[in-house]
């Protein structure tokens, strides 16, 4: 950066913080991600499996094969953050994710629909959300929880239109134009704010996170930002406690998204329009909860929230099993937006909070191969229940007990590294 751009910022940021900009960004990018989400899919399923002849089952298994591809390359994505700086990896993830886009509107077959979900999952929500995520924590840290919050908005508006705005895409154009469309719309917004405006942390303007400026005498940045590394991560209790834990949300959250259309029109004879639009108030109920979740995560103790978060996504899976009517579907789409709320608040803040953000690329890239290992074969349990004749909402009322005991091992066994706790001090 050269010293006339840095003292272009510095001016800036005498009278607004940058790294605000640097939020609206990463909101952008997990709106965005809606192209590789459950939610956006659900829509799409049974046009699918009525066009090309294919079972819910082979549909799901065919997300699921190209979810554990795109979750074993998570990592290596996470340390090209580390390498290059989410802008640029952001980029190519943005022109990578519309090209996906339109392979998987060409889809004809089991195979070609495989191979096009994995594009859509490893680009959208892999690397998109993980690259996001990144950016905004390195220009944030006491207001991390805050900040990342806002950038769960994105999600939110995204669960809120792109289902219904799919499901009139596939109505009126058909479903293979419509990922054309999405794929293009997808560019358009996401490609200039990244090119003209993201910058990778605020140590590259010569600003602290949370806008402090910095002095131009201090030493290299690797010096002023601390963290432990991927192996020493991974030889913390912490690291597997969270992993098991978010790999219980991301396993039964993406079953909700993926097959709610299909859960209220089947069961409870909700029309498939009606069950997509109730997508709208779990996005309301995102939008109000999100910032409150930030300002809780920045305020109390980081295992107690994580805790509620998990017991909030067991009350997601009970209450979908008994939406009878239309009230109490209506009753599900908030609790299930509370519960995305949170826990994409989380997403982000709580890899910088127990390992630092010197390596937070290729911790949390290690971490979210986990997460999405489990919205990989999240789905499968629903799909077999509906294809065999099993009592499907036994089976979700059964897979709440998952999400109590992560919560369990939250409350009472996660705490902070002593290791980076010194770092600290």
């Amino acid at each position: 950066m050269s010293p006339i751009n840095q003292k272009f910022y510095k001016k800036i940021n005498e009278k607004f913080f940058y790294g605000w900009v640097i939020v609206g960004i990463g909101s952008l990018g997990i709106f965005a991600s809606g192209a590789g989400q459950s939610h956006t899919f659900s829509p799409f399923i049974p046009v699918i499996s009525k066009d090309l002849n294919i079972s819910s089952t082979s549909i799901t298994t065919a997300y699921m094969i190209a979810t554990l591809f795109a979750a074993f390359l998570l990592p290596k994505m996470g340390k090209l953050v580390d390498k290059h700086g989410p802008r640029i990896v952001l980029i190519y993830t943005i022109i990578l994710l519309g090209i996906g886009c339109i392979i998987f509107g060409a889809a004809a077959n089991f195979l070609m629909l495989a191979f096009a979900f994995g594009f859509l999952r490893f680009f959208g929500q892999g690397s998109l959300m993980l690259g996001s995520a990144n950016i905004i924590t390195q220009w944030f840290d006491k207001k991390r929880g805050f900040a990342l919050g806002l950038m769960g908005l994105g999600f939110a508006i995204s669960m809120g239109l792109h289902p219904p705005i799919s499901d009139f895409l596939i109505t009126t154009y058909g479903w293979r134009h419509a990922w054309v469309i999405i794929g293009l719309s997808t560019w358009i917004i996401m490609l200039p704010p990244l090119i003209f405006l993201a910058i990778n942390k605020p140590e590259d303007v010569n600003l602290r996170p949370d806008g402090v400026i910095a002095n131009t005498k201090t030493t290299s940045d690797n010096n002023k930002i601390f963290g432990l590394t991927l192996n020493e991560a991974l030889k913390e209790k912490s690291f597997y406690i969270l992993s098991f834990s978010f790999f219980s949300i991301s396993t039964l959250v993406t079953a909700l998204h993926f097959f709610q259309v299909t859960i209220l029109n089947q069961y409870f004879n909700m029309p498939s329009s009606t069950a997509a639009a109730l997508f709208i108030p779990t996005m309301i109920a995102m939008i109000i909860f999100i910032p409150i979740a930030g300002k809780i995560l920045d305020k109390f103790q980081t295992h107690n929230i994580i805790g509620l978060a998990l017991l909030v996504t067991a009350a997601s899976l009970m209450s979908i099993t008994f939406a009878t009517n239309t009230a109490y579907a209506l009753i599900y789409s908030i609790i299930f937006g509370i519960n995305n709320a949170f826990n994409l608040s989380l997403f982000g803040y709580i890899w910088p909070r127990y390992f630092g953000r010197l390596h937070v690329g290729s911790i949390q890239g290690t971490g979210q191969m986990v997460l999405v290992v489990g919205a990989s074969i999240g789905a499968m349990p629903f799909a077999a229940a509906m294809d065999l004749g099993y009592d499907l909402l036994a089976t979700i009322r059964l897979s709440a007990l998952y999400p109590f005991l992560s919560a369990f091992l939250c409350f009472f066994f996660l705490r902070q590294s002593q290791k980076l706790s010194n770092m600290q001090k």
